[in-house]
């Protein structure tokens, strides 16, 4: 029984009796495998130093190759020494863009010119690698792709003032070639904490790979597909930024994100068991505990070899990353809107209006908007963009937007709002041109002329004009102060007998302001 392989089933049975702290004699009883076949086995495992779960991952195929290896021809200690010693270097290297097996075997046999062929040079390699670290099967390749998940598990802080425990969301990401990982606590999984989180990961790997991979959650991709998922607008936009392609992994395909799953089970283990018994009351003070225990994690040395992750990115990946933009992103929230025949759009939640070419009037565009920038498309077609303004009211204009010289374009010019008004009276057409003249642009007065001019209609021509010599004698020239005379009803009294009507707004600014 002992020169004879036996089944996988019995060995995985001896190795996870032996992980409970059963005697041999009670695993043999347990197995029906003799006792010095047992101690065998448990000393092959005891040399391995693969962990039980890892282990439990093998197939039977794998299994049976890592614990019966095929017999390998003897050779000169110190040949077959040197090669093992060239393999760790073989491993790193294999992990840079372009890098195949065969090359790394030319490199090798310069090297040693009595070294093996290359039929031996792979098999011993893949027996090392085998031996060394069986559940690292697939090759990742530097600067690459980096993995992001959340943890299943929660972390909780104290609300100080209600004395309410919340839980919290940690994120992952992880780099496939170096394994150099980043960890954060956050207070949800929305879109903004998410594209936040990833963002800090790059700036703590200091660059970007060429793809990140998300499972499939919702801040990341709306609808999964098994051939073209679609993905979430500002994810998108926010992996553009720094020059990334997005990679989603299969939903139910567990193997796409293997890394980064292994890696919240080592997370577990190295961050959680630490923070366990201590007491938070901030999301800050929180991740300054994780990244303690994350750097001491990431100066760890891998199981079996004599290097770290840190040492290891630094060494390999660090320079092949991209580097970040100046800027950090924004997220962006987008409107449909359509331009006014004054060439501009208005931003309602601010009430503020930005200009865009004057061939666009009438045209519905999209406006994207973020913290600090707005954005304007036609078609598909950038076709302007402004820094965001939130005075209410105002204008914002590009000169070269507006129709001055192309007036006959649109109906609404200065010609029109003055020959309407002084249809009605030479006093509401000196008005009027005053608007006009007191805006750098005039297209920037045409929806106060066509607002004061519709009073005409609603109040009649004469408290028009008496509003109108009204805001005149006061120097004041917008339809704000004339719909405020008509609404106090200053039209049907002398001026002499009130005094000025101004709001005050801090939002006011004098006409000095667009000089």
């Amino acid at each position: 029984m002992a020169n004879k392989n036996i089944d996988m089933s019995k060995l995985r049975q001896i190795i996870k009796l032996y992980c409970q702290k059963q005697g041999s004699r009670t695993i043999r009883d347990a197995t029906g495998i003799s006792r010095s076949t047992v101690q065998k086995y448990i000393t092959q495992f005891r040399g391995l130093k693969i962990p039980l779960d890892e282990l439990s991952k093998l197939t039977d195929q794998e299994l049976e190759a890592l614990f019966h290896p095929d017999p390998i021809t003897p050779d000169p200690p110190e040949r077959q020494k040197e090669l093992y010693a060239f393999f760790p270097y073989a491993e790193k290297r294999l992990k840079q863009p372009g890098m195949t097996l065969q090359l790394l075997w030319k490199e090798y046999s310069l090297k040693h010119l009595d070294g093996f062929q290359s039929t031996g040079f792979y098999k011993h390699f893949k027996i090392w690698k085998g031996q060394s670290h069986p559940s690292m099967r697939m090759v990742h390749k530097a600067g690459d792709k980096m993995f992001i998940d959340f943890t299943g598990k929660k972390l909780h802080i104290i609300d100080t003032s209600t004395g309410e425990i919340i839980a919290v969301e940690v994120f992952v990401a992880i780099l496939g070639a170096s394994q150099l990982t980043y960890v954060e606590a956050m207070e949800s999984q929305d879109m903004t904490d998410f594209i936040l989180a990833c963002e800090n990961a790059l700036h703590f790997f200091g660059g970007a790979p060429a793809a990140v991979v998300p499972d499939n959650l919702k801040s990341a991709v709306t609808k999964s597909n098994r051939y073209e998922p679609h993905l979430n607008e500002n994810f998108e936009a926010f992996a553009d930024h720094y020059g990334m392609t997005v990679l989603p992994a299969r939903a139910y395909k567990p193997k796409d994100k293997a890394l980064v799953e292994g890696m919240v089970k080592i997370v577990y283990s190295r961050i959680y068991t630490n923070l366990h018994g201590q007491e938070f009351t901030s999301i800050q003070g929180i991740n300054e505990a994780i990244w303690k225990y994350l750097e001491a994690h990431n100066q760890t040395s891998f199981q079996g070899r004599a290097y770290s992750r840190r040492e290891q990115f630094d060494e390999m990946e660090k320079q092949l990353l991209q580097p970040l933009p100046p800027m950090r992103f924004e997220m962006r929230d987008q409107v449909m809107v359509t331009v006014m025949k004054n060439g501009h759009v208005c931003l309602r939640c601010d009430k503020h209006y930005y200009s865009v070419p004057y061939q666009n009037i009438g045209n519905k565009v999209k406006l994207f908007y973020s913290k600090s920038r707005i954005e304007i498309y036609y078609n598909y077609e950038l076709i302007g963009s402004h820094d965001r303004v939130k005075s209410p009211h105002n204008y914002t204009t590009d000169p070269a937007h507006m129709a001055t010289y192309h007036q006959h374009l649109t109906d609404w010019n200065p010609g029109r709002f003055m020959e309407e008004a002084h249809k009605i009276h030479s006093e509401v057409g000196f008005y009027i041109e005053q608007v006009i003249l007191k805006k750098p642009h005039p297209e920037q007065a045409y929806k106060s002329c066509q607002g004061i001019l519709s009073f005409s209609k609603r109040v009649g021509n004469e408290r028009l004009i008496r509003a109108c010599q009204r805001a005149h004698r006061y120097g004041i020239y917008h339809y704000r102060i004339i719909e405020s005379i008509l609404q106090r009803n200053l039209d049907q009294s002398d001026i002499e007998e009130d005094t000025l009507p101004m709001p005050t707004h801090d939002n006011i600014r004098g006409e000095d302001y667009y000089q």
